[in-house]
């Protein structure tokens, strides 16, 4: 599949990834709302507009995938793994690893084919070379460890998979449904530390879409949570998660001070629509190719694309957030503006063309400053919590 395609073959592998959308002239000439499918099968309802713009999308994807696998054709099929020179190469070698590096960032900038992202997720990721730390069978293994063991990961596991993208073909099938518990479970048992927290499930579902099979899926959220993101966001009190708010908070504020300042006399927090961001990676927010776009970059870059599109989000619409009035008419206007971004190119020009520099020392350092104070507060808040009489404090 990954070798030299002829014309013939690269015109229907092309074409199979692509199924273009054609309103009647009823719906044109109406402009009513219409429900289509998109290629990773999640139905989308959107006006005839829409539709035209994800026509574009689909035909950027088919004409991007020819660059790649002209690439491929070049290259080798493997060429994308050759980004890294490791001594003792050649010069030749290194400046060959080089070219290669910015070549590669430059195209999973632009987008990752739908056909070749799993193998390239899988290689730059460094999914691959962490399950090459196990042995084969691990995955089996570790879920037949499982099997049969109930705790309160798998409890809440159960409970939160049937919410998981309902009606979808293949998530909201039986089928489905257990592939996406082993991921998970089997997660569960490797890292108990995190064990397993909400916002989980749609990041798995949407991974065990693209890459198609349970244990590929799996190590892509082995290596997503483990390498990929900041420590303890996932963990039981969401520690790294609130200091991800904070810095973003920051970066607001210095990237939007009109807009923060605006939003501030609405008492609106970010992390009313931001907690669902960084817990779900957008897997709920924005629709599902402009939310691999961005975990094609992830994936290679890091978090830092996190930052970018989040504050991108604020960019495109604070001439119209700053007009708000209060709270719920914010939230309505960011979250009309996040489920109709159908075109991923919009967002992403956003956040890479508009924003400057976000060197990833100064994240760190952003980070390191609000772990203290995040750790402080929640601190505080056990203790209050610890305080009151048994009968007043929350179920976990």
């Amino acid at each position: 599949m990954y070798g030299t395609l002829s014309k013939r073959d690269l015109a229907l592998e092309t074409q199979a990834q692509v199924t273009i959308l054609r309103p009647s002239i009823h719906s044109r000439r109406a402009s009513l709302v219409v429900k289509f499918q998109d290629i990773y099968g999640f139905t989308v309802e959107g006006n005839v507009d829409d539709v035209n713009i994800l026509n574009e999308v689909r035909e950027n994807i088919r004409q991007h995938a020819r660059v790649w696998w002209a690439l491929n054709n070049s290259k080798g099929a493997d060429w994308y793994k050759q980004t890294q020179a490791t001594s003792p190469l050649k010069a030749s070698l290194k400046f060959s690893s080089l070219v290669n590096a910015i070549t590669l960032k430059r195209m999973i900038r632009k987008g990752i084919p739908p056909s070749l992202r799993p193998k390239v997720w899988f290689a730059v990721s460094g999914a691959a070379t962490k399950k090459s730390t196990e042995r084969n069978n691990y995955y089996n293994e570790l879920l037949a460890a499982a099997e049969g063991k109930v705790t309160v990961d798998t409890k809440q596991i159960d409970h939160d998979i049937p919410r998981t993208y309902p009606g979808h073909p293949y998530l909201d099938t039986k089928e489905g449904q257990a592939s996406l518990k082993r991921v998970l479970v089997g997660y569960s048992f490797r890292n108990p530390n995190v064990g397993y927290c909400q916002g989980l499930n749609y990041v798995a579902a949407l991974l065990l879409l693209v890459m198609k099979t349970e244990e590929e899926a799996f190590w892509m959220l082995a290596v997503l949570l483990e390498d990929v993101l900041a420590n303890d966001c996932y963990t039981s009190n969401l520690s790294g998660c609130h200091v991800e708010q904070r810095v973003f908070k920051d970066l607001l504020i210095k990237h939007c001070p009109k807009l923060c300042a605006h939003l501030e006399t609405l008492e609106f927090d970010v992390s009313i629509v931001a907690t669902e961001w960084f817990l779900c990676l957008f897997a709920k927010s924005l629709p599902s190719e402009t939310t691999l776009r961005v975990w094609d970059i992830l994936f290679y870059e890091g978090t830092n694309v996190l930052f970018r599109v989040a504050l991108a989000l604020f960019m495109m619409k604070e001439d119209e957030l700053v007009l708000t009035q209060n709270v719920g008419d914010a939230v309505n206007r960011i979250h009309l503006t996040t489920h109709r971004l159908f075109n991923p190119d919009d967002i992403l020009t956003v956040a890479y063309d508009k924003i400057g520099s976000m060197a990833l020392t100064n994240i760190s350092k952003q980070r390191k400053k609000q772990e203290s104070v995040v750790m402080a507060e929640l601190d505080e808040r056990l203790r209050r919590l610890n305080s009151l009489p048994r009968d007043d404090k929350s179920p976990r």
